[in-house]
C-alpha cells in the first residue's frame, strides 16, 4: 500500500529536472540531436563573482572630471610593418556573414568605426558592407577557407587564424542550408540550400609547426605588414597561448565557453570547455614565463557584457575584450519589441537562440531578404557604438577608482573574489582574507 505525504509536495529529482526529461523525450521521439546557437546557458564561475576594491587611504583615486584615463591599445606590436591602434580596448568577434545578415554585418562594422575599434570578418569571406564600414577590419582565416582569396587577405588590417572557438573548441561550424542563399553560395563555393558544415581542423597543417609555416606564409602574401592573430578555445589555455606565441602569432585571442555560436551541438556548447574566468590567468602566465606579456597581445572573450567585465578581464592581464552575442543584443537581437514573432516561433524574446534556422524577426542572424530588411545598418550601428562608449567608461570609472590613469595598469592586486571557485581561477584573494585555493596558508 503506498502512502503519499499530504504535507510534503511532490518532489522533483535535481538529476532530471524538467529540462532533461523533456531533452529525452525529444531524442526519443526526433533520434537526432538538437542544434542552436549562442553560448551555454549552465551558470559558470564569471566576472560577477570578482569585485574591484577600489582606493581609500591606502591608495588615492582619480579624479573623474580633471583626470584623464586613457583606453587606447597597440595590437601587434611583436612583428608586423602595420599595428592596428584602437581608441578602445573592446573589439568585436568574429561573426560571419552567413550567420549573420548583409545589414548585420554592416551595423556592426559602422558602430566599431564611430567608437574607434575593429571587428571581424566571421567564416564565409569578407563583404562589400563589412569592408566598406569597418574601418578596421580582422580577417578570419578558418579551417574551411570559404570565400578566402589573397586580396581580401590583403584588404584587410589583421589576419585571425581560428584554431578553435569557445562554444565548440575541438569542434567545426554549421550553416545550414536554410540560411546559405545565392549570394552565401557564391562566396562559399557552395551549392545552395544544402547543409554545410565545417572542418574542425585546419586542412594543411597538424601542429604547431606546421601553425609556425603558416603564419610565416600569410606574412609573405601581405608583405609584413598585417598583424597575425591566433585564436584558440578556452580548453588547455597555457599550451595553446604558449605555442601560437612560439608559432610566431602577434596577437593570441583566446575564447571561453559563455563564447557563443551561430550553430552547432546542445551538447558541444554546455560541456566542452571551460570558462572564460578560468582562462586568462593561465594564458598570462604563459605570456609571462616566455617574456612575452604586453608584447603579445592578449584578446579575451566569451560572455563579456559591460564595462565591469572589460575592466576584471584587463586586471587579470588582457590587453582587449571582444564582445559578439552582447555586440548582437545592442544592434536588435532579442528585442521584445518582436514578442510576439518569437512566441509564433515557440520562443520568448532573451531565449531566442534558433539562429540556424534563419527566421529571425529581428533580421540579424537572417539570410530572408524581407527579415533582413528590418535591421536599420545605420540606426543599428549607433547603438552599438552608444554601447562600447558606455562599456568605456564604466570601466574607466572602475579604474580611477582604483587610482589608474590607464585601463591596462588594472592588475589583480585591485581585485577580490566572493567565491573559492572564482578566487581559484582568477588567482586572486577570497573576500576578506589574502588567500586563494592554491596559494598556501592565510
Amino acid at each position: 500500500m503506498s502512502y503519499h505525504n499530504p504535507f510534503t509536495p511532490p518532489r522533483k529529482s535535481a538529476t532530471f529536472d524538467d529540462h532533461t526529461l523533456a531533452e529525452i523525450r525529444r531524442a526519443a521521439a526526433t533520434g537526432i540531436y538538437d542544434i542552436r546557437g549562442g553560448g551555454t546557458k549552465r551558470k559558470v564561475p564569471h566576472f560577477d563573482d570578482l569585485l574591484f576594491l577600489g582606493a581609500s587611504i591606502s591608495r588615492y583615486p582619480l579624479e573623474g572630471y580633471r583626470e584623464k584615463c586613457d583606453t587606447s591599445v597597440v595590437l601587434g606590436t611583436r612583428f608586423a610593418k602595420k599595428p592596428i591602434e584602437l581608441k578602445i580596448p573592446i573589439t568585436i568577434a568574429g561573426m560571419s556573414f552567413g550567420a549573420l545578415s548583409g545589414n548585420a554585418k554592416e551595423a556592426l562594422g559602422r558602430g566599431a568605426t564611430l567608437a574607434g575599434t575593429s571587428t571581424t570578418t566571421g567564416d564565409g569571406g569578407m563583404t562589400d558592407e563589412e569592408r566598406g564600414h569597418s574601418e578596421k577590419l580582422v580577417y578570419q582565416y578558418l579551417p574551411s577557407r570559404y570565400g578566402m582569396n589573397p586580396k581580401d587577405l590583403r584588404r584587410a588590417d589583421a589576419i585571425e587564424i581560428v584554431v578553435g572557438q569557445g562554444a565548440k573548441p575541438g569542434g567545426g561550424g554549421m550553416l545550414l542550408g536554410q540560411k546559405i542563399s545565392d549570394r552565401v553560395a557564391q562566396m562559399r563555393n557552395l551549392p545552395m540550400g544544402i547543409d554545410q558544415r565545417s572542418a574542425c581542423r585546419h586542412p594543411d597543417w597538424t601542429g604547431p609547426d606546421d601553425l609556425e609555416i603558416k603564419i610565416l606564409e600569410l606574412r609573405e602574401i601581405t608583405d609584413w605588414e598585417k598583424p597575425i592573430y591566433v585564436k584558440v578555445g578556452g580548453a588547455r589555455p597555457y599550451y595553446d597561448t604558449a605555442l601560437a606565441v612560439k608559432a610566431g602569432a602577434d596577437v593570441v585571442v583566446l575564447d571561453g565557453m559563455q563564447g557563443g555560436t551561430a550553430a552547432t551541438q546542445d551538447v558541444f556548447i554546455e560541456n566542452v570547455g571551460m570558462p572564460t574566468l578560468a582562462c586568462i590567468r593561465p594564458a598570462v602566465q604563459a605570456l609571462q614565463d616566455l617574456g612575452m606579456h604586453r608584447k603579445v597581445q592578449l584578446i579575451i572573450s566569451g560572455g563579456i557584457r559591460s564595462g565591469a567585465d572589460v575592466a576584471k578581464a584587463l586586471a587579470l592581464g588582457a590587453d582587449v575584450a571582444s564582445i559578439g552575442t552582447a555586440a548582437l543584443v545592442a544592434i536588435g537581437d532579442n528585442d521584445p519589441k518582436w514578442e510576439e514573432e518569437y512566441q509564433k516561433l515557440g520562443t520568448t524574446a532573451g531565449a531566442y537562440d534558433d539562429w540556424h534556422e534563419g527566421k529571425d524577426p529581428a533580421g540579424i542572424t537572417t539570410q530572408d531578404p524581407e527579415l533582413a530588411s528590418r535591421l536599420d545598418p545605420v540606426a543599428a550601428g549607433r547603438r552599438l557604438a552608444n554601447y562600447l562608449n558606455v562599456m568605456t567608461l564604466e570601466a574607466q570609472t572602475i579604474a580611477r577608482a582604483c587610482g589608474k590613469n590607464k585601463l591596462h595598469n588594472l592588475e589583480p592586486e585591485d581585485l577580490c573574489a566572493l567565491t573559492m571557485e572564482a578566487a581559484a581561477m582568477a588567482q586572486v584573494p577570497l573576500a576578506g582574507t589574502s588567500w586563494y585555493p592554491g596559494k598556501g596558508g592565510f
